[in-house]
């Protein structure tokens, strides 16, 4: 009887390893997708009030260092053509210029978690990088179908002493290409405040592209489209391209 408990805990326990390390490499093949080394996009972006009162800006959108730096430019409409931000080491440091002052102001820390243009999404959820690896514990929760595509579902729980942008984030991945479809962001309260989904996704020069993206807010009954019209993944930044000093231009 006791041979039998024994070879039970042991299957359970290298199941549940198994798991841990399925989770992990699904984590790690999402993170090189969404942090492609270099990337370079035009797109709109339309925010969507409680009221149903909407507003579309079009913008440009340069990425570096597999997500580490990140430069989005406000190109219309022409109240805010030239406003542009900065975000580097995974938005843990950001400025933002405003043509009609000329000043770059660098915000203070806690800014990471501020709207972005008043849109649903923060600069850390604008910003890429190794975060879902670095802060982040994934467990797999086994496999849904999510609009016609079969998914590998992991939950995303933060690691307190490494600042995570949200306590848990369930994510769902394309088998097919590892490509996420769906993000449901969660607070403090474990309440489903925001939810992320990915559509149209092309192949761009090799990489799976989702070129729409729609981020709903629960809390605040808002939304906010992003759709992509150009992107290449050949760009190579210029040196000191991600400063201060390419703000202003």
């Amino acid at each position: 009887m006791k041979v039998k408990l024994f070879l039970i805990l042991l299957f359970g326990l290298s199941f549940a390893q198994a798991q841990d390390q399925l989770a992990v490499k699904i984590i790690k093949a999402v993170t090189e997708l969404m942090s492609p080394e270099n990337m370079k996009s035009t797109g709109t972006q339309t925010i969507t009030t409680s009221s149903g009162r909407s507003r579309t800006f079009e913008f440009e959108s340069y990425m570096g260092g597999k997500g580490k730096s990140t430069l989005t430019r406000y190109t219309k409409p022409a109240a805010i053509r030239g406003q542009a931000f900065l975000t580097l080491n995974n938005a843990d440091d950001i400025w933002t210029y405003f043509p009609r002052t000329k000043r770059v102001r660098k915000l203070a820390s806690h800014a990471k978690k501020q709207k972005v243009q008043g849109s649903d999404f923060t600069y850390e959820d604008m910003g890429g990088g190794d975060v879902f690896m670095t802060k982040f514990t994934p467990k797999y929760q086994g496999d849904e179908t999510i609009n016609g595509d079969l998914c590998w579902k992991i939950d995303l729980i933060g690691i307190l002493d490494q600042d995570p942008p949200y306590p848990k984030i369930i994510l769902w991945a394309r088998k097919s290409d590892y490509s996420p479809v769906k993000l449901d962001y969660y607070d403090d309260n474990n309440f489903n405040a925001k939810t992320l989904s990915l559509s149209d996704i092309q192949n761009i020069e090799g990489t799976p592209t989702a070129m729409k993206m729609l981020m709903v807010d629960h809390q605040e009954r808002s939304s906010t489209s992003m759709e992509t019209l150009e992107a290449t993944y050949k760009w190579v930044p210029p040196k000191n391209f991600f400063s201060e000093r390419s703000l202003k231009k």
